[in-house]
C-alpha cells in the first residue's frame, strides 16, 4: 500500500537533492491547487514523496511557508521526514520541534555529514533522538549507503508506535492561559494545544466561536498583542533549539567555514563584489563565444550538404517547384539558420552558468544586487527573477512569486524581459561580432556583450525607479537570503541537467516555431501580388518609422514576426532581405555580414539592431505567461510597453547622434 511522506527542511540543507536521488525519474512538478507556489512529487518503492516548499518555520510569515504548514494541516502525509544541516543543526531543529508538535510520526533526517566532518563538528544522533524522543538518522545524500539508512529508518517507523505530540515549555504565563484554553479544545479538528496557541497568536483558523473568545480574553489578561506572543513562541523554540544541540554537537556549528569566509570577503565585499562578478560574466561570455564560432560554421555546412542531397531527392522524385521551395527555402532554411546559430553558444552558455549557480555563486550575485533594488523602492528578491530571466523570460516571470509583496512583484514582473534571454543571444553576439569585433579575438565581441547584459541591469534599474515612483508607488520590503556554503560542483550532473533541461528544450521550443513560421514566411515571400511579394509590402509600409529609429522596415517586420520566438528574428531577417524568399548560404557570419552590407546596414544601424534586440516586447510565450501571473490585459500590455519605449527612445538617440 502506498504511502505518503512529506519532506520538510530549511532552504540549502540537500532536501531537494535528496528528494532527486530517492524518486529519480518517478516524479512530476506542479503547482499547489488554488496557489502558485511550486511542488514535487514522486515515488520510492512504496512510498509517495511530496517535497514540501523550503522553510524556516511552520509561523507562516510567506506564501511558501504557509502552503508548507497548511499541508501538514491537512494530514494527508502519514510521516514527515525533517531534513537539517548537520553543519547548522541548532538553526534547523527549530522547525524539527514545530513539525514535532503538529505531526505524529516525524523521522529527523541530518544531511552534509560528511561536510560537518570535514568542519571538525561531529553529531551526536543518538543524544539528539534521546533529546527529541524522536527517530534521527545521519547521512550523506549524494552516498548510495546513506539513502538505503534513511528508506530502513522510514520503514521502522511505521512499526514503532506513533509517539504522542510533544512541544517545548513556552513560559508560566503561555503555559497558564493553555490550561484555561485546553477543555474548550476538546473535538477541534487539529491538535488541541497548538491550535490554542496559534488563537493566541491571532491567527484566523477554524475554532468555535466559544475558543476564540476565550483565545483573546487570555491575551488581554496576559496583555500582549499578537505579535508579542509570536516573540514568546519564537523565544521558546530557540531555547530548546540551543539547549539540544548543545548536548547532541561537538564542535563549533557554523553554516560557513574559514575558506568560505575569506571568498565572501572577495564576492560579497564592497571593494571587490561588483569588479569579480564582471569579470566571471567577461569570462563566460568570452568562452560561449569562443567556443560557439566553430561549430556553428561546422553545423551551417552540415545544413547546406544535406540540403543539397535534399534537392536532389525532390528532383529525383519530380516534386513540384512550390513543395520544394515551402519546405526547403522555407521551413528548412529557417530550422537550419536556428540551430546553426543557437545551439552551439546555449550549450557552452548554460553549463557555465549552472556550475556558478551549483557552486553557490548566484546567491552571492543576489546579495550584491539587493542594496541597488532597495533603493529602488523594490524587494531585493526581484535580482533573483533577473538572474532567472537570462535563461528564458517566462521563467524569470514564474519566479515572480517568491516574492510576498504584489506592488514589488507587479514591478519584476514588469521589467524582466528587460534582460535578454538565451534566445537574444545568439543575435547579440552575430551583430556584435560582424560589426565591432570583426576578424579579430574573441576576447572584443564578449567583453561587448558584457557590457550590453550590464546595460540591461541598468535600464532594470531605472524602469523600476520609474515605476515605483508613478504606477507602483510604496516602500521597500526587507527579505532574508540565505548564502549556501561553497560547494564543489557536481560537474556531470550539471552538464546533463543544462544539455537537457535548458538547452535541448529551449532549442526544441525555437524548432518547433522556426519551421512553421519559415514556411509561412516563404508563402508570403512566394505571394506576389501586383508583381511584388507580400513579405516586401508589409516591410515597406514600416521602412518610414524603421528609418527613424536607426533601423528599417524589415528589421522591424522581423522583430514583429518574431514575436513567437525571439530566435528567430535573425532567420525571418534574412529571409525578408532575400526577395526569393530563401535564405541561401548562411554557413558563416561572413555570408550574413555580406548580405546585410549589401542591404546598407551600418555601424549606427548594427548598433540600433543590438539596442533594440535587448529592449522590445516580449515573446508570446512570456506575454502570456505575464497575463497567467497578474490576471490582468493591463499589465501584460504594460510589461510589453515598458521594454519597447525604452528601446525605441534608445534607438532613436542612437541614431539622431549617428547623422
Amino acid at each position: 500500500m502506498e504511502r505518503i511522506v512529506a519532506l520538510a527542511g530549511n532552504p540549502n540543507v540537500g532536501k531537494s537533492t535528496l528528494f532527486n536521488r530517492l524518486t529519480g525519474l518517478r516524479q512530476h512538478t506542479g503547482n499547489w491547487s488554488g496557489k502558485t507556489v511550486a511542488t514535487a512529487v514522486g515515488r520510492c518503492g512504496d512510498y509517495r514523496l511530496v517535497d514540501l516548499p523550503g522553510t524556516y518555520s511552520l509561523l507562516p510569515h510567506s506564501e511558501e511557508e504557509r502552503v508548507a504548514r497548511d499541508y501538514l494541516l491537512r494530514d494527508e502525509a502519514e510521516a514527515v521526514v525533517v531534513v537539517c544541516d548537520a553543519c547548522c543543526l541548532e538553526r534547523n531543529l527549530n522547525l524539527v520541534l514545530q513539525c514535532r508538535e503538529l505531526c505524529q510520526r516525524v523521522l529527523v533526517c541530518v544531511n552534509l555529514m560528511d561536510e560537518a566532518e570535514r568542519r571538525g563538528i561531529r553529531v551526536d544522533c543518538a543524544a539528539l533522538s534521546r533529546g527529541l524522543d524522536l527517530p534521527v538518522v545521519g547521512i550523506t545524500a549524494r552516498e548510495k549507503e546513506s539513502r538505503e539508512r534513511l528508506l530502513a529508518a522510514l520503514d521502522t517507523l511505521w512499526t514503532a508506535p506513533a509517539p504522542i505530540r510533544r512541544s517545548p515549555p513556552y513560559g508560566q504565563a503561555l503555559e497558564t492561559a493553555l490550561q484555561h484554553m485546553l477543555p474548550l479544545a476538546e473535538g477541534e479538528r487539529l491538535p488541541a494545544r497548538w491550535l490554542c496557541l496559534r488563537l493566541l497568536a491571532g491567527e484566523g483558523l477554524s475554532a468555535s466561536a466559544k475558543l476564540r473568545r476565550a483565545a483573546e480574553a487570555e491575551r488581554a489578561e496576559l496583555r500582549l498583542t499578537p505579535s508579542g506572543v509570536e516573540d514568546l513562541l519564537s523565544a521558546a523554540l530557540s531555547a530548546e533549539a540551543a539547549r539540544l544541540s548543545a548536548r547532541s554537537v561537538a564542535g563549533e556549528e557554523r553554516a560557513y567555514g574559514k575558506r568560505d569566509a575569506r571568498m565572501d570577503r572577495i564576492f560579497t565585499g564592497r571593494l571587490w563584489a561588483f569588479p569579480v562578478m564582471l569579470l566571471l560574466l567577461l569570462g563566460i561570455c568570452y568562452l560561449s563565444i569562443r567556443g560557439a564560432n566553430l561549430p556553428s560554421e561546422w553545423l551551417g555546412i552540415g545544413f547546406a550538404r544535406l540540403e543539397t542531397v535534399l534537392r536532389r531527392g525532390f528532383t529525383a522524385l519530380s516534386a513540384p517547384p512550390w513543395l520544394e521551395g515551402l519546405l526547403l527555402d522555407g521551413a528548412y532554411q529557417s530550422l537550419a539558420a536556428v540551430v546553426s546559430v543557437m545551439l552551439p553558444p546555449m550549450a557552452i552558455f548554460f553549463p557555465l552558468f549552472t556550475l556558478l549557480e551549483d557552486a553557490g555563486f548566484l546567491p552571492r550575485v543576489a546579495y550584491n544586487l539587493d542594496r541597488p533594488f532597495q533603493r529602488c523602492h523594490a524587494c531585493g528578491k526581484q535580482s533573483l527573477c533577473m538572474l532567472m530571466g537570462l535563461g528564458c523570460n517566462a521563467v524569470g516571470v514564474t519566479g515572480c512569486r517568491i516574492i510576498d509583496s504584489r506592488r514589488e512583484r507587479l514591478l519584476a514582473i514588469l521589467t524582466n524581459s528587460i534582460t535578454p534571454c538565451n534566445g537574444r543571444f545568439p543575435l547579440l553576439i552575430a551583430l556584435l561580432t560582424m560589426f565591432f569585433a570583426r576578424e579579430r579575438s574573441a576576447l572584443l565581441p564578449a567583453a561587448l556583450l558584457c557590457l550590453v547584459l550590464t546595460g540591461s541591469v541598468l535600464a532594470t534599474f531605472a524602469a523600476t525607479a520609474l515605476l515605483s515612483k508613478t504606477l507602483l508607488r510604496g516602500a521597500p520590503t526587507p527579505f532574508v537570503l540565505e548564502l549556501p556554503p561553497y560547494r564543489k560542483p557536481q560537474v556531470g550532473k550539471v552538464l546533463l541537467r543544462s544539455l537537457l533541461d535548458r538547452s535541448l528544450f529551449v532549442l526544441g521550443r525555437a524548432a518547433a516555431v522556426a519551421a512553421p513560421a519559415g514556411a509561412l514566411l516563404w508563402c508570403l515571400a512566394a505571394f506576389r501580388p501586383g508583381g511584388e511579394s507580400l513579405l516586401l509590402r508589409l516591410a515597406a509600409l514600416l521602412d518610414a518609422p524603421g528609418r527613424f529609429f536607426g533601423l528599417d522596415g524589415a528589421i522591424l517586420l522581423a522583430f514583429l514576426l518574431g514575436l513567437p520566438a525571439n530566435e528567430t528574428v535573425l532567420p525571418i531577417l534574412l529571409m525578408l532581405y532575400r526577395a526569393s524568399g530563401g535564405l541561401g548560404d548562411t554557413s558563416g557570419l561572413g555570408e550574413i555580414h555580406a548580405l546585410l552590407l549589401q542591404q546598407g546596414w551600418t555601424g549606427v544601424t548594427a548598433l540600433c539592431a543590438v539596442i533594440f534586440t535587448v529592449l522590445h516586447w516580449p515573446c508570446s510565450t512570456t506575454l502570456l505567461t505575464v497575463k497567467k501571473e497578474t490576471g490582468s490585459w493591463k499589465w501584460t500590455a504594460l510589461s510589453a510597453l515598458v521594454p519597447t519605449v525604452m528601446g525605441l527612445l534608445l534607438c532613436a538617440v542612437a541614431a539622431a547622434l549617428g547623422k
